[in-house]
């Protein structure tokens, strides 16, 4: 464990506390909102415009992370707007505010991110980035873990009393903030010239970043197109017979899975390479979705959920790992950043395609067809030949 350095610690704590506050209002979070008068299709726009927001802003600020020469200023102010954003969403009710709200906390991921990564980046050797994102992403799920526990223990004793839960949502918030100041800014360069950085300036480093990068990034981009948000996963379970309870318990087993193996399969990928790892975890995903279209046993759903969780595991860090490793430590953020945000309007635009199939040819023929298509991912990554590592 002596590669956990006690930086990467500090970033690990400082996600788990506020996964646990975003995670605390993930499955209730829709149901507040209809509440306060917010209907199916404002909801929809709301995160819509939540999402492109995180997307766009992760690769500009990600881009100003490596401009500047600055990591912690980012993450702490990005860790501070997500806090601050939790009680503001009960405070202020009217439909304007709550949409400024959620931009606040999207808004705050997308400065964060980019910058956070390639402090992660830069605590490791590329032997062990599988392990350093890997801790860092078993972690952070743990507190998607705590988060919905925390809610469901509140909403035992006070049943349906949601808006007290976005101020208890705070205090894990401010945990967090608290720690990201026990980060220390390293040197990154000994000198930076200081250039004015447009809002899509990240866009440009596509057509000076490594042939790898790209190929690499291609690749995982048009899988994100028809991974579709987990919402899909556990509506096929509520509409397969499980109740409330028992499809939130399906998403905490499956964000503990996610926990529990990220590390150990973050150490794995050291040993037998991140590419591997990677495309196993894609097996993995299309099994799941296979098996989601066929499956009529309401407890195998827990086994599919076990395997999601193994899925997770092996591609969440192990991308990000992968991409540093082929990038310069210069552009880290950079690079990282505008995956991020190409990532997230892909991901935005796989629920509608998702939502779409759905609609027009049935729950099935959504599962099958992304399943298909991670196929040819699958392919489309065995034929990319061993990637050169950037130790600059």
């Amino acid at each position: 464990m002596k590669y956990i350095t006690r930086t990467v610690w500090i970033l690990s704590l400082v996600s788990l506390f506020t996964d646990a506050a975003s995670e605390m209002l993930y499955p209730i979070m829709p149901i507040y909102l209809n509440s306060i008068g917010f209907s199916i299709l404002l909801i929809g726009i709301l995160e819509g415009l939540a999402e492109a927001t995180a997307g766009l802003s992760k690769g500009y600020f990600g881009k100003l992370s490596d401009t500047s020469g600055k990591r912690v200023p980012f993450v702490q102010i990005g860790y501070a707007l997500s806090t601050i954003s939790k009680p503001m969403m009960a405070i202020f009710t009217f439909p304007i505010w709550i949409f400024f709200s959620r931009t606040i906390d999207r808004f705050g991921k997308g400065i964060r991110t980019g910058a956070r990564d390639a402090i992660l980046s830069d605590e490791a050797t590329p032997q062990t980035k599988g392990k350093i994102f890997g801790f860092h992403r078993s972690m952070d799920t743990f507190g998607a873990v705590i988060g919905p526990l925390m809610a469901l223990l509140y909403l035992y004793f006070y049943p349906q009393d949601y808006k007290t839960l976005f101020f208890i949502a705070f205090i894990p918030g401010l945990f967090a903030v608290i720690s990201s100041f026990c980060l220390k800014e390293k040197n990154i360069v000994e000198h930076k010239i200081k250039l004015k950085t447009p809002l899509f300036s990240f866009l440009k480093y596509w057509n000076i970043s490594p042939i790898e990068y790209r190929k690499v990034v291609v690749g995982l981009l048009i899988f994100t197109l028809f991974n579709s948000s987990d919402v899909f996963l556990l509506l096929k379970a509520k509409q397969s017979g499980l109740d409330d309870t028992m499809v939130i318990g399906i998403y905490i087993f499956y964000n503990l899975i996610y926990a529990l193996f990220a590390f150990p399969i973050g150490m794995l990928a050291d040993k037998i390479g991140l590419k591997r790892v990677l495309i196993l975890g894609l097996v993995l995903f299309a099994v799941v979705y296979f098996g989601m279209a066929v499956n009529k046993n309401l407890y195998f759903f827990f086994v599919l959920f076990f395997l999601y969780g193994i899925y997770a595991s092996a591609t969440e860090g192990i991308s990000k790992a992968w991409i540093s490793n082929i990038t310069d430590k210069k552009d880290t953020a950079t690079a990282i950043g505008t995956f991020s945000g190409l990532q997230s309007i892909c991901t935005m635009l796989a629920s509608s395609i998702t939502g779409l199939i759905w609609f027009q040819f049935g729950a099935n023929a959504a599962f099958i067809s992304t399943a298909t298509v991670t196929l040819f991912v699958i392919i489309y990554f065995l034929k990319i030949p061993k990637s050169k590592i950037i130790t600059n």
